[in-house]
């Protein structure tokens, strides 16, 4: 295994002083990040708030009808003191879904069930990107490093932003990060990631574990052959949602 060290401290201020410097130069002065109450939201409202103010950050929450931890999210906007808005996606999610999906017998065969998990994404975004636009500010992305390597996300949906926060970090790190910060919930940062739209833990519906991940990202290897193939596997098939789309060439060499 290669050596690796995480200054979580360290680098919580490198990100702090990046993230502001970067900002700075897109002319950003608001930012938007739609809030789940999970640990990728809650550290990236923490450290938006750290580079630009908490008066400058948009926290939106976006339950598609219930959504029983929706206190969890209500909470990390009132402990940063960051502005906060609710739009529920539900009424959204429902028509598109009553009109998209098909009648008996058409197209001839059945629709994926995934294809209405990842509306939620989608319409989450929709929203984000009209409220970000609607008040000049920029959208923030909260995936971590972990997620995209394994595909973990929507595209289109969460992949979509104007700044990628936690990019460079794995889901265990974002964890250890967000401890540093005392204005975050310790509940919050640990809480057992979900996706907020399937029902069970992310762990239990990727079948992987994240600090198995997290070593085959940062050592190479997470030790167990069979797991570290089914992680490269993933990378490989879901390498699609981490670039731009492909380009058909028109002109031949030249």
């Amino acid at each position: 295994m290669t050596e690796y060290t995480f200054q979580a401290e360290k680098v919580r201020d490198t990100m702090v002083a990046n993230l502001k410097t970067q900002l700075a130069k897109m002319g950003c002065k608001r930012v938007v990040i739609g809030i789940s109450g999970g640990k990728d939201s809650t550290v990236t409202a923490a450290l938006c708030a750290r580079a630009i103010g908490p008066q400058n950050v948009y926290g939106v929450m976006l339950p598609d009808g219930e959504q029983k931890d929706i206190s969890d999210s209500i909470r990390v906007c009132d402990a940063l003191g960051i502005q906060k808005k609710t739009v529920n996606i539900g009424a959204m999610h429902r028509a598109l879904h009553d009109n998209i999906m098909p009648a008996e017998g058409e197209f001839g065969f059945d629709f994926s069930k995934e294809s209405d998990i990842n509306v939620g994404p989608r319409l989450r975004m929709t929203v984000l990107r009209y409220i970000a636009q609607a008040i000049g500010a920029f959208l923030a992305g909260t995936g971590n490093l972990s997620e995209a390597t394994v595909g973990y996300c929507t595209k289109d949906g969460d992949t979509s932003c104007d700044f990628s926060v936690l990019g460079r970090l794995t889901s265990i790190e974002v964890v250890k990060l967000g401890l540093t910060m005392p204005e975050l919930p310790r509940k919050l940062v640990e809480k057992t990631p979900t996706d907020g739209l399937s029902g069970v833990s992310d762990e239990v519906k990727l079948g992987l574990k994240y600090a198995d991940i997290h070593s085959w990202i940062r050592f190479g290897t997470c030790g167990d052959a069979e797991t570290d193939a089914k992680i490269a596997a993933k990378e490989r098939a879901n390498a699609h949602k981490r670039r731009m789309p492909t380009v058909i060439e028109a002109f031949e060499a030249m």
